[in-house]
């Protein structure tokens, strides 16, 4: 067509891997693949995607005993919001492949003195993230609480 603009799309720059953590009831801590349905996120948590890095940590609240494992999200797949609420957590489902298994604990009793929220340390990020509120979630960490936590394995 003479005259019609041409439009250009654009790819977007692929998102870099990120890392997350959950903390989730855990039924089986040795499994081989861990699926989370409809959890709540916090802390860029709604980010979450294949092929990310994620932290798995058995609920407390659950009977867990913290960090169990780490894994790479094999999918994600958010949860659509109910109609009709005003105020909703985003939620996503995610299924893990396990790559290895923690090897020493590392939960809310190694955490809980670290409470200078602006001290910038991974066990303060982890402590204020995780167990300030109690509820289990899928939160995003900073690559310093990472590497902290790639010790563990």
């Amino acid at each position: 067509m003479v005259g019609a603009a041409q439009v250009t799309a654009r790819a977007s720059p692929p998102r870099p891997q990120m890392a997350f953590a959950i903390k989730a009831a855990v039924v089986d801590v040795e499994a081989e693949t861990f699926t989370f349905t409809a959890q709540k996120t916090m802390y860029d948590g709604k980010h979450i995607a294949a092929g990310d890095t994620v932290f798995v940590f058995a609920s407390e609240n659950e009977g867990g005993r913290g960090l169990i494992a780490r894994g790479v999200v094999t999918s994600a797949q958010a949860v659509e919001r109910t109609p009709g609420i005003e105020r909703q957590t985003p939620r996503v489902s995610v299924a893990v492949a396990r790559t290895a298994p923690a090897r020493r604990p590392f939960g809310r009793n190694e955490v809980k003195r670290f409470v200078d929220w602006g001290d910038g340390a991974p066990e303060t990020e982890i402590n204020f993230k995780f167990y300030r509120q109690a509820t289990n979630k899928i939160i995003g960490i900073s690559d310093a609480t990472a590497d902290f936590l790639n010790g563990f394995f």
